[in-house]
């Protein structure tokens, strides 16, 4: 039998180490070229809060002598928790785009982006404060070396049922993909709290006032690239994203319509699945829409396999012992401090040539 010398032998694993290595090396080492393929993540990271008090803002529970007792060590490991969610949802190569809903401010941006395993992928963000009372917003980070940023605003949403409400903006982004046009709208809908019935018409006037600014653009161009992501805290069946954002199921109305859920893919598998469990029961509040151009063959870009993705590896799911299976690795459960992720999964898309 041919046997190796000492050196023959520690080459295999020196080898093994390097490749261990890889993804914690600045990305100029192995920049990513292909622009071919552009992928765009969503994620509710359940109230990205920094522990200072904000006088102006309703966040006095996430501060040290707060109700949740919110400290910078636990602030810093959930940040570098979700550097790590966005390093593995798309294997080698982070999103390009990713729409972020609950966090509180331009800091929490700023510690994500230059403080975590992100730093190296040159991540910027477009953020602007909204009205909202708790302090919580949408924001847009991007990869400042493969996505350029044309425009940018806020839409706000004032109901005319209640106008003094103070409610989250839907933030809109006009981006370069490759020297293509991208429009991207990041929401996240009034909540269910204090009642489903109650709160229906405020998720119906959110979807009207995101209908407009589609048409807006479908207007001066039926092609239009468009991509809609949040938690939209309804689901695609639920009026609000049927009857008044008018979205569709491509497979079985592809002639119907302007925009498509891609969730309904997911949910015709026949599968307990989704992005949020309430109780027993997983469903997509979380979601992906496009316009129709984005799921037409002839199109430069198409959503790779018709359908979003939802993220939910090991690492983010815990076992459910009141309801069975498993629930999302959230960071609290009322006031008790479980050190997890986030309330919901991550869902993402990818665009292809």
């Amino acid at each position: 039998m041919k046997t190796l010398n000492k050196t023959q032998k520690t080459v295999p694993v020196f080898i093994l180490y390097l490749f261990t290595l890889l993804p914690f090396y600045p990305s100029s080492l192995y920049p990513q070229t292909d622009t071919s393929r552009y992928c765009i993540a969503f994620y509710n990271v359940e109230n990205l809060f920094d522990p200072d008090d904000d006088p102006e803002k309703n966040d006095d529970a996430f501060t040290p002598s707060g109700f949740y007792h919110w400290t910078n060590k636990r602030f810093y490991k959930k940040i570098d928790d979700i550097a790590k969610v966005f390093l593995a949802i798309n294997g080698w190569a982070p999103p390009d785009i990713i729409g972020l809903a609950e966090i509180e401010n331009a800091n929490v941006l700023n510690k994500l982006c230059y403080t975590t395993g992100l730093k190296t992928y040159h991540y910027r963000y477009v953020h602007y404060d909204s009205p909202d009372a708790r302090g919580v917003d949408v924001a847009m980070l991007y990869r400042s070396d493969r996505v350029k940023i044309v425009e940018s605003r806020p839409v706000s949403v004032v109901f005319p049922f209640e106008p003094n409400t103070k409610n989250r903006d839907i933030l809109y982004v006009k981006a370069l993909m490759a020297e293509d046009t991208l429009h991207l709208f990041v929401n996240h809908w009034t909540s269910r709290f204090g009642g489903y019935g109650a709160t229906i018409p405020k998720r119906n006037y959110y979807a009207q006032v995101l209908r407009n600014n589609v048409d807006s653009l479908l207007s001066m161009n039926e092609n239009a690239n468009i991509v809609i992501m949040g938690d939209f805290n309804d689901y695609p069946t639920d009026e609000s994203m049927s009857a008044y954002l008018q979205t569709k199921n491509y497979k079985r109305e592809a002639a119907e319509g302007t925009l498509f859920n891609l969730m309904f893919p997911i949910m015709e598998e026949g599968q307990n699945r989704g992005t949020h469990k309430s109780q027993e029961f997983w469903g997509c509040l979380d979601q992906f829409i496009v316009s129709k151009s984005l799921l037409n063959a002839k199109n430069k870009w198409q959503v790779e396999n018709g359908t979003a993705v939802i993220f939910d590896a090991p690492f983010l799911l815990i076992a459910d012992e009141k309801f069975g299976g498993v629930k999302a690795f959230r960071t609290y459960l009322g006031p008790k401090y479980l050190g997890g992720f986030a309330d919901h999964l991550p869902i993402k898309i990818v665009l292809k040539q």
